[in-house]
């Protein structure tokens, strides 16, 4: 921020030092007094300095941009006026003799009503000038606040599903092992244990905005491993996720929602059933489906809270807008999920 001002600061300067330079650049006073220069070029802009900063730095914010738009005008009409009067005055009384000598006069000069047009319209300029830039200003600095406030609101919101997710992991990992204590004591022991593992990668691993895609599968083959110990034999548990290192990274806990689903609503305690989970990476996109028998869970069923899906779709929504595609089907009484991903 304080290099930005030196910079302005710094333009600022070199602006108004070519305008003071230009009669000297163009040659325009090469054989000509220093009083017609300051006469003619230098105090005309002093008083442009002073319309363009006193307009800049107070009466626009204070009048322009609080809708005084009247004031506002009649504020800079009266200093205009004053001031052409007052560099008549200076000329009058301090440079009279030397403006009396003609430089060039062919007796064409413009009219007195023209010449005093174009005093008002080159006193004008500041003013229009200073209103552009403070205009733009403004409209940068509005863009940038509402920019900021909607990542401010990006975020929060995100933190949200965030901390929605991991109740909801925690609360339907419990019921697996609790439907598992009076069968198998020593897998719920194991199981507990796997879980511990799970909620420290949740807990710890998991706040960054992106992480390695290679520790979320690891996060996930993990959890699917917890899963398949409360199932019985009736259920094939098929899963495939790339081995190599991608070098990819993604947002944390996108896929786990589909694979609680998956087991779910895939599993039945009376007829055999398969769950597929498969991912496919390559250097632009993730590929992930999950595909398991369909056994729809009772209205009155408590084995899970039913937020899974809906934040899966609202993240993907707000962490990749038009670079991710997700479509759920039934098809011959097996539910299809598929997720894909860009990935930068």
């Amino acid at each position: 921020m304080h290099k930005n001002k030196n910079i302005t600061l710094f333009l600022h300067l070199l602006v108004w030092l070519v305008l003071f330079s230009m009669p000297y650049v163009l040659s325009y006073g090469a054989s000509q007094e220093i009083e017609r220069v300051i006469a003619h070029f230098w105090i005309p802009l002093g008083f442009y300095c002073i319309i363009f900063y006193s307009n800049y730095f107070s009466l626009i914010d204070r009048f322009l941009f609080t809708k005084k738009t009247l004031l506002f005008v009649v504020i800079n009409l009266v200093m205009i006026a004053v001031f052409i009067t007052l560099k008549e005055q200076i000329e009058n009384n301090f440079f009279q003799e030397i403006l009396k000598k003609p430089i060039k006069d062919d007796g064409n000069g413009p009219p007195f009503k023209m010449f005093l047009y174009i005093q008002m319209l080159s006193y004008m300029a500041p003013l229009l000038f200073s209103i552009a830039i403070k205009t733009t200003k403004r409209w940068v600095q509005t863009e940038n606040e509402r920019k900021e406030a909607a990542h401010i609101k990006l975020k929060s919101e995100l933190q949200h599903l965030h901390y929605q997710l991991q109740p909801h992991f925690f609360f339907n990992s419990l019921n697996n092992i609790y439907a598992m204590v009076d069968l198998s004591p020593e897998r719920a022991k194991t199981s507990i244990h796997s879980l511990s593992k799970l909620m420290r990668y949740m807990l710890y691993d998991t706040n960054e905005e992106s992480v390695a895609l290679s520790k979320e599968i690891d996060f996930m083959a993990k959890y699917i491993d917890l899963m398949k110990l409360r199932v019985s034999d009736k259920t094939l548990v098929n899963y495939s996720f790339p081995v190599n290192e991608t070098g990819i990274k993604i947002a944390p806990l996108l896929f786990i929602s589909l694979i609680e689903n998956a087991f779910k609503h895939g599993v039945s305690g009376s007829k055999e059933s398969t769950i597929c989970i498969n991912m496919v990476a390559t250097s632009k996109t993730v590929l992930f489906t999950t595909e398991n028998d369909n056994f729809p869970k009772k209205i009155n069923d408590k084995s899970g809270s039913g937020i899974g899906l809906p934040n899966i779709e609202k993240r993907i929504e707000l962490l990749y807008p038009n670079k991710s595609k997700f479509t759920t089907q039934v098809k011959d009484h097996r539910f299809i999920a598929r997720l894909e991903i860009e990935t930068d």
